[in-house]
């Protein structure tokens, strides 16, 4: 991996260089990774052993929070640990790894996205066809090659990272390691890989949204033939989709379609996508699903009782 290159470690300088406000945000962000972990873990945990959560939507939303897990995972725990450490040293290896995994869950991430809307446009908009659509070999086959397209997407961002020669300043200005805060150490013409970047990662993600919000615009258009009911379960359902929409692609197309410039909001806006939305997202989709909450509750009766007879 560190070919071309003179530079064989970064030194990550974090969100701030105050002592106290480095242990401030140790406390902060111990707290919200171990509420992302226990929240999504919970999750899957339920899903995969309660019987009245087989659905399709269910399906996608044990993988969505198993990439939320995933994303927090490759970044918080190095983050917090700097937060104390006096030497943020990361090694090139290291560094090109964290790239990967970034990209490749969080590209996961909007393609499960993705999928739950699909998942919503048919029953509501096709409703007679739904068995057939979302039955489970199909959901299965999706979620593969959502696996397949955010490997040849990560891959390809560790392509451009390689191609940088660093033979100067190592020190990244950004708690993790990511293209557009390496681009401005790489002592070369950035241009055409900056380019590569935002065609890649950008229009990723800008594509995404407009087809998520194209999606959920006929839906709720769609709404007006139902019955009352069934359109207040479905709005239920579609506003805390929008609402996880919103707060996973706004930050991602403000960080991928910008110049490669790092500022303080930067980092920020970072900060909301790789960690705050994996803590929110259990909370949106556990406080607004009543089937959820009562699988959670029925699963671990089951489990204290169980474990109170032996």
């Amino acid at each position: 991996m560190q070919q071309n290159n003179s530079v064989t470690e970064f030194i990550l300088l974090g969100l701030t260089q105050d002592p106290m406000k480095k242990k401030m945000i140790f406390v902060i962000f111990f707290i919200l990774y171990m509420g992302t972990m226990i929240g999504n873990l919970l999750i899957i945990v339920t899903i995969k052993f309660s019987r009245t959560l087989g659905s399709p939507m269910y399906f996608f939303l044990f993988y969505l929070s198993l990439a939320d897990s995933c994303i927090s995972t490759s970044t918080a725990p190095r983050l917090i640990v700097d937060s104390l450490s006096a030497k943020r040293i990361i090694t090139y290896n290291e560094c090109m790894t964290q790239v990967f995994a970034l990209h490749f869950f969080g590209c996961m991430e909007i393609y499960v996205l993705i999928l739950m809307a699909a998942d919503r446009y048919v029953p509501i908009c096709k409703p007679l066809r739904y068995p057939t659509i979302m039955r489970q070999q199909v959901c299965t086959i999706l979620i593969v090659l959502a696996w397949i397209g955010s490997f040849i997407h990560s891959i390809a961002q560790i392509i451009l990272a390689l191609k940088l020669p660093f033979c100067g300043p190592n020190l990244i200005d950004h708690y993790c390691c990511d293209l557009q805060p390496l681009l401005e150490l790489a002592c070369m013409d950035t241009y055409m890989i900056n380019l590569l970047l935002v065609s890649n990662s950008g229009v990723i993600c800008s594509s995404s949204f407009v087809i998520l919000m194209i999606s959920y615009i006929v839906i709720l258009h769609s709404l007006r033939n139902h019955s009352a009911e069934g359109r207040k379960k479905a709005l239920s359902t579609c506003t805390s989709h929008i609402i996880v929409v919103v707060l996973f692609f706004v930050p991602c197309i403000f960080i991928y379609t910008c110049p490669p410039t790092t500022f303080p909001m930067d980092k920020m806006v970072a900060v909301f996508y790789t960690i705050g939305t994996p803590f929110l997202n259990p909370l949106i989709y556990t406080l607004r699903n009543a089937e959820v909450k009562n699988a959670m509750r029925k699963l671990w009766h089951i489990k204290i009782t169980t474990e109170s007879k032996r």
